[in-house]
């Protein structure tokens, strides 16, 4: 057996229904859509979360809290990940996307530094914030972490 030779199995494939080809067909003329009304027109129905003019769930429900739209998010990297790196390397959030050790860096974003695992590399770290672990890991090490 070869991917080539493959095909289904007789029958189980059903051809989709052509609607509006014809009286003979049994779905012509108004294709199922029936005469009149809203749902026969095309781009007819209401919207999403249309309630036949009831109040919809969304207004009825209270709101609570706001979204902070000036909030910095920041991407977290372990000292014990580090390790992966040559010593005396300078870590950057670049180098660290380069490497594989972060996916993505927004623009809104800083890079924070935080202290599970041990670092046994002498290396030069930036970043916008370090945990008191990560700071004092990093110096045991025999490097510097440097804000940016």
């Amino acid at each position: 057996m070869k991917l080539h030779t493959l095909s289904p199995a007789p029958n189980s494939r059903k051809r989709p229904t052509r609607v509006g080809r014809g009286t003979g067909s049994g779905i012509g003329k108004t294709s199922g859509r029936g005469q009149k009304g809203q749902n026969s027109r095309t781009g007819g129905g209401v919207r999403p979360g249309f309630e036949g003019g009831q109040m919809p769930l969304a207004r009825r429900l209270p709101k609570r809290g706001f979204v902070n739209k000036f909030r910095k998010e920041f991407l977290t990297v372990n000292v014990g990940n580090l390790n992966s790196l040559s010593s005396g390397t300078v870590v950057t959030a670049e180098l660290l996307i380069e490497k594989g050790l972060i996916k993505f860096f927004p623009d809104n974003a800083g890079l924070k530094i935080l202290g599970n695992g041990n670092l046994q590399k002498k290396l030069t770290v930036q970043a916008k914030k370090f945990t008191e672990s990560a700071k004092a890991a990093i110096e045991k090490a025999g490097g510097k972490a440097e804000v940016v």
